[in-house]
């Protein structure tokens, strides 16, 4: 589904520039406690940009085609990647510490993503 490879790859740019940003702009201006949060959110943003990518291929009609299964891991790791990487950002900018009680939403959305990529290709075979 292109969605789901215009989705990897926009979220593959956004992560280059918020590292870039981060590494220039932040440096300095934030403790390393924050900019290690900050990094956390560009480095699972990027893993996870590459898996959008991935979904996006496997559906093409000549490998996994389209499915259910691949759809929902595809919304669930861009869910993820909004609410786990976007929580980090806001909390490395603003310090309020409660946006870290959100984050771990962001990282089960995630692991159900992984887990349905897992059921997708189990079903391939079959």
């Amino acid at each position: 589904m292109p969605f789901f490879i215009i989705a990897g790859a926009v979220n593959g740019a956004i992560a280059v520039m918020l590292g870039a940003f981060g590494a220039h702009a932040l440096s300095g201006k934030l403790s390393a406690h924050y900019l290690d949060v900050w990094e956390k959110a560009v480095h699972y943003q990027m893993f996870h940009a590459i898996a959008l990518l991935a979904i996006g291929i496997l559906m093409s009609p000549a490998l996994f085609g389209s499915s259910t299964a691949l759809s929902w891991a595809g919304y669930l790791m861009l869910a993820g990647i909004i609410i786990f990487s976007g929580s980090l950002y806001v909390l490395s900018l603003s310090g309020i510490g409660i946006l870290g009680a959100i984050t771990p939403i962001g990282g089960v959305a995630f692991i159900a993503g992984w887990i349905m990529l897992i059921v997708a290709a189990s079903k391939f075979g079959n």
